[in-house]
């Protein structure tokens, strides 16, 4: 046993005492430069909701200000400038009435661009630019219309000390905090927009709050924007555009959605998601996805040849609603996810055969139709999206794919699909520059036997065909026919 001195009893107290005065000097001194932030407790996060989208939609027919917006944006217009006066207003309205109504266009959409605002003391959006929304609905219910809103409820709007309905937490708590982990914890996220962190407490009931809020409105459509800055960043960028709240956060946000959305009979439309895992979280919780590039100058460039043949490993995946809407035809059709191949601009278009062909597209893939040409842009340009022979499909929901789902095939080209009552109709799209006879066997379309064919855009009989059909079409044009048994 080693038994030490007084000397040794008394050095070896005075060290231990240097050491405990050395400590709490340095845990003073890290106190003054650097403040210790304790960890706040971790909160029970309550199981995702057991929910999915009931894929029972049709495709909606509307029209959107897209055109007015965008067109503003190229001209420079600053964004707290961009505004639709009353009378604008009024004019979209009583155009969609008295136009397209009776067609079936049922609804007008806001879209981004112009200020979103929370005011009158709430913290959801309540006016669009100048025009409140609330009055927006009221004309547009007058005239037997419906409006659609272009918002996120994962973005925040009201003032940061309100409070989350029916809870005290603020809508501060809701915000990026240092404890959160994040994808690029040294990226501050852009400021267009401020977003709510899902596993924080309270953002279940902001989520519902947000629908709630558009439902009393009456409202029942929304477009969701901007998914993809949420999940990862978008990191297809050269930087980061927002930090990245992960795949986790990301799929407990759309499952918040999910809940509320069919809580209020909302549908949702997602506009710029990921669509990772072949569109997995997508199409679980949502009615429909978007699936290319936005319409930007419309006509011919968005639907066939900008950056043709071009498939990209993250969104837009595609450029142009031909190979969008080839590329991702496998996860829709009946009882799934509606595709979106995004707005019209029809006045864009160089030929009427342009015109056919987009218009055909939309309604063959089982998509929307969303006008944005403008009362002072659509000319006559309405018969395009009037042909009640073609609008039958939207009616009957049906959804038509590709022989081929390899975009620039020639199967890419040929799409068909069968009609709730047995009907096939076939389509034929000609993206080249040439005029050519197109050739499809009625054996690659899984049918056999002699059918009656009808075209579409003629409205006229065309005799009938047993084994290969083919027909003529002109450049960027397309040939739409019925065929019965």
């Amino acid at each position: 046993m080693i038994r030490y001195s007084n000397i040794s009893k008394i050095l070896l107290i005075a060290t231990l005492c240097l050491t405990v005065f050395l400590s709490v000097m340095a845990c003073k001194e890290k106190k003054q430069d650097e403040p210790i932030i304790p960890e706040p407790p971790t909160p029970e996060l309550p199981e995702l909701p057991v929910t999915a989208a009931t894929h029972n939609y049709k495709s909606p027919l509307y029209w959107t200000i897209y055109e007015y917006a965008r067109e503003w944006e190229l001209a420079g217009v600053p964004y707290d400038q961009m505004d639709l006066t009353s009378d604008q207003w009024d004019a979209v309205i009583d155009m969609m009435a008295t136009r397209f109504k009776p067609y079936g266009y049922d609804m007008i959409c806001t879209d981004g661009f112009l200020p979103q605002l929370a005011r009158d003391g709430g913290i959801y959006m309540s006016h669009y630019g100048s025009m409140p929304l609330k009055e927006l609905v009221k004309r547009a219910k007058a005239k037997g219309l419906r409006v659609g809103v272009y918002d996120n409820p994962l973005w925040i709007k009201g003032k940061l000390d309100s409070k989350v309905p029916g809870t005290n937490y603020s809508l501060r708590s809701l915000t990026r905090n240092p404890q959160d982990k994040v994808m690029f914890p040294d990226v501050t996220d852009r400021p267009d927009f401020t977003w709510l962190v899902t596993d924080h407490p309270g953002a279940r009931e902001y989520i519902d709050g947000w629908f709630k809020h558009y439902h009393d409105m009456g409202v029942d459509f929304v477009r969701m924007d901007f998914m993809c800055w949420y999940e990862d960043g978008d990191p297809g960028r050269d930087y980061p555009v927002t930090c990245g709240y992960g795949r986790e956060r990301y799929e407990r946000g759309l499952a918040y959605i999910c809940e509320s959305a069919a809580k209020y009979g909302i549908f949702t439309s997602i506009v710029m998601p990921e669509l990772y895992n072949d569109a997995e979280l997508e199409r679980k919780y949502c009615n429909m996805t978007r699936i290319v590039q936005d319409a930007n100058i419309g006509g011919w460039h968005h639907f066939s040849s900008f950056n043709r043949g071009t498939i990209y490993d993250r969104w837009p995946y595609a450029d142009n609603q031909m190979d969008g809407f080839t590329y991702w035809s496998h996860i829709g059709g009946e009882g799934k996810i509606l595709l979106d191949g995004d707005f019209l601009r029809l006045n864009r278009c160089s030929s009427d055969g342009e015109r056919r062909a987009q218009v055909s597209l939309q309604l063959i893939a089982g998509g929307p139709v969303a006008i944005a040409d403008t009362p002072e842009t659509i000319g006559n340009f309405d018969k395009f999206y009037t042909n009640e022979e073609l609008l039958a499909l939207n009616a009957d929901r049906f959804v038509g794919k590709p022989l081929s789902d390899e975009v620039n095939s020639e199967g890419s080209c040929i799409w068909y699909g069968t009609m709730s009552n047995g009907d096939v109709v076939l389509a034929l799209f000609n993206r080249e520059e040439n005029s050519r006879n197109m050739s499809v066997n009625l054996a690659d379309l899984g049918l056999e036997g002699t059918y009656n064919v009808r075209d579409l855009w003629r409205h006229v009989d065309e005799g009938t065909v047993e084994t290969t059909f083919t027909a003529p079409v002109p450049r960027h044009d397309c040939k739409v026919v019925k065929l019965t048994k």
